[in-house]
């Protein structure tokens, strides 16, 4: 029996071992998915705006799904969940967001092919060579049945429940995999381990942003139409990428990294500890494991003592949840982060957008140059700080100093990012006048002159093409354009009338060719500053990542660590992630300067933005939202530092008192063996009495 013990106890140990291993390997594997997944809607942000024709604001909705998703049920797992199977809901959770993936990429299926805005596009219905005459064409009026099913499928749904459904499955994965690494790993190693995992996590995003740029240029009709008859490249406004595809893909990968999740037990023994518990323990452990959300068992017998275990932690809900709020530095913390992840949603959510209308990059390459050079710097940073705690060993104030300074020092170099500026866009009527002056005051009126009058050409249309002078035009008709040659990509428009009307000089080339003229090469130059500084200030940022995260953990007594963990997420998601892309989106909106129009009339998604009033706007709500925060986490550490000197005292006043109670214990000792008879004679204050 004794062989036979000592051989179960080195298998558990063996188990143990191997489950931590997986578990570690697991977990990082679902953070790399989860992000991966996430990181791919953001950088398809663009796309599905276009393709639905919608504006940013509501694009924000879209992107606030997310948090949606999380708020309904994220109170609920984190408290119920850290006392039922963690990884079980883990992998539930992985099988919920992949679903999440394959609804949001349906409406692909369920549309027509798109039909992009253009009042030439009649001209590639065929190969044929003839001129046509821009000037003269009428804009193009949709059918009337086309216009009925439009209106009557808002396809854009199915993106927002499926963005919904993600959230909903994502909400066990951060609460619940965290507590169960940190109940199973020593201190000392809990801080590396989650920079680790945090680490391999931030992967996810640097190949979700990758694939983003990848099916930004592929045709969002890839294989279903001749791209010989498109007449527009990545570059223009009008393109939609392949924006399903990705969705597909980062299903899979989401239902691989939960498949693991199935196997791995309940609960796992503290890291170094070799001893198991008693047998009356593990029985009950044993027990519990099997009230796992549904009993597969239908004996009343077995369902009775769930029930009662469930009844039993929703009356401690209430007490838990007060406790933790009565908590002052976590509560300061919370509101340090809202407002911190007001900022950096809003940022990341329209950041490829902010590159492509300020600097002239095309979405593709902005969401490419995000995903090789601002999330490995991310990376290193995390890497960074984890090593940092666990080489210096730093206490919850060291731990706060260094997140406090880290992001301080990121945002003084942000602050840079506002002198890196492209001028505006050189389009006629909208920001240069057909004259070639500057500063326009944008009225739709505008867009008509002398040089067009005579062509009857449609205000509402975005069709741009460029001239041999720099300047963009509207449309071929607003540009006075009189016939063309070629088809597709390689269509030339001759005589335009506007391209030769500039004064002191006029052009004696008065062809343009389609597409939006390029920005000029010192804004080339320009934006590589700006990416050189973004990814400074993005290590800078990750470097008080682990460590913040650390002083958040430490801040909350260990059996509230799941719970607080999981109202962190829920406001967190549900102040910061849901109304700052919708606001951002709003205010950005403000900014543009020429909206496009959808297949049967209305307005659609916007086509120019006014760079500079884009810019302010863009930098001024970040730098508004970080400086609050700074004034905030002021307060928090002064707090922090006032509780932690609270229970330094308290901690050497504990001291003083063992020491003194041990050395009275000593005097007793040496009395009662010197007077055996007369200590036992006078009980009152010995042990007798006390018994």
């Amino acid at each position: 029996m004794e062989f036979d013990f000592a051989g179960t106890l080195s298998t558990r140990i063996m188990l143990c071992d191997v489950s931590r291993q997986l578990f570690l390997v697991s977990l990082s594997f679902v953070f790399f998915a989860k992000a991966f997944q996430g990181s791919y809607m953001k950088s398809s942000i663009t796309q599905i705006e276009r393709r639905f024709d919608i504006p940013s604001s509501v694009i924000g909705v879209i992107d606030g799904s997310f948090e949606i998703g999380n708020l309904l049920v994220i109170a609920f797992v984190s408290y119920f969940g850290a006392k039922l199977h963690r990884p079980r809901l883990i992998a539930i959770g992985c099988l919920i967001m992949a679903l999440g993936s394959f609804l949001t990429a349906l409406p692909h299926f369920f549309q027509g092919r798109y039909k992009y805005e253009t009042t030439i596009s009649h001209s590639f219905e065929s190969n044929s060579t003839e001129n046509i005459l821009p000037c003269m064409a009428a804009h193009i009026v949709f059918p009337l049945s086309a216009c009925e099913r439009e209106s009557g499928s808002p396809m854009w749904i199915y993106v927002f429940l499926g963005n919904m459904l993600r959230g909903i499955g994502e909400t066990p994965i951060m609460p619940l995999g965290v507590s169960y690494l940190d109940d199973f790993a020593r201190e000392e190693n809990a801080a590396f381990y989650l920079s680790c995992v945090q680490t391999i996590g931030i992967l996810g995003p640097m190949f979700g942003f990758m694939l983003g740029s990848l099916c930004a240029t592929l045709y969002v009709d890839v294989g279903a139409v001749d791209l010989e008859t498109v007449s527009i490249n990545h570059k223009d406004s009008r393109w939609v990428g392949a924006w399903w595809l990705g969705f597909l893909v980062t299903a899979a990968v989401m239902l691989l990294a939960g498949i693991p999740f199935w196997f791995l037990p309940r609960s796992l023994p503290k890291q170094g500890e070799g001893k198991t518990k008693d047998k009356a323990k593990d029985e009950q452990s044993a027990a519990q494991q099997e009230c796992f959300i549904v009993e597969e068992k239908s004996d009343t017998d077995h369902e009775k003592p769930c029930l009662v275990h469930l009844s039993e932690l929703a009356k401690d809900f209430l007490p838990s949840l007060k406790r933790l709020f009565s908590n002052s530095v976590f509560c300061l913390l919370l509101v340090v982060a809202v407002v911190q992840v007001n900022s950096f949603i809003g940022m990341i959510t329209f950041k490829p957008k902010f590159m492509e209308q300020v600097y002239g990059q095309a979405p593709s390459r902005a969401i490419f140059m995000i995903g090789i050079m601002n999330l490995p710097a991310v990376a290193l940073g995390m890497i960074t700080g984890g090593f940092v705690m666990k080489k210096f060993k730093l206490s919850i104030l060291g731990a706060a100093k260094v997140a406090i300074c880290s992001s301080l020092c990121s945002f003084l170099t942000s602050l840079l990012q506002y002198f890196l500026q492209c001028g505006n866009a050189q389009v006629a009527g909208l920001t240069v006048s057909y004259q070639g002056l500057k500063n326009v005051s944008y009225y739709q009126e505008n867009l008509l002159s002398q040089c067009n009058l005579g062509c009857s050409c449609s205000l509402k249309h975005w069709d741009p093409v460029c001239g041999p002078n720099g300047i963009t035009y509207v449309s071929p008709c607003l540009a006075g354009c009189q016939t063309s040659t070629r088809v597709g990509k390689e269509m030339v428009f001759h005589n335009c009338t506007c391209v030769g009307a500039e004064w002191p000089l006029p052009t004696a080339n008065t062809s343009v060719v389609l597409g939006q003229c390029p920005r000029p090469a010192d804004c080339d130059h320009m934006f590589k500053y700006y990416m050189a500084v973004t990814v400074l200030g993005a290590f800078l940022i990750a470097c008080g990542a682990t460590p913040g995260y650390m002083v958040f953990l430490r801040s909350v007594p260990p059996e509230l660590k799941a719970l607080a963990l999981g109202i962190h997420t829920l406001i967190i998601r549900s102040l910061g992630g849901i109304p700052s892309p919708i606001y951002f989106g709003a205010l950005i909106d403000r900014t543009c300067l020429k909206w496009g129009t959808k297949r049967c009339g209305g307005r659609g998604a916007c086509r120019l933005y006014d760079s500079d009033a884009f810019r302010m706007t863009f930098l001024g709500l970040i730098y508004g939202l970080y400086t609050l925060s700074y004034v905030l986490s002021g307060f928090m550490y002064v707090r922090l530092s006032r509780r932690q000197k609270k229970l330094a005292l308290r901690d050497q006043a504990k001291a003083m008192e063992m020491e003194v109670n041990g050395l009275s214990r000593d005097d007793g000792d040496t009395v009662s063996k010197g007077t055996t008879c007369e200590g036992s004679k006078q009980g009152v204050d010995g042990t007798e009495s006390s018994t």
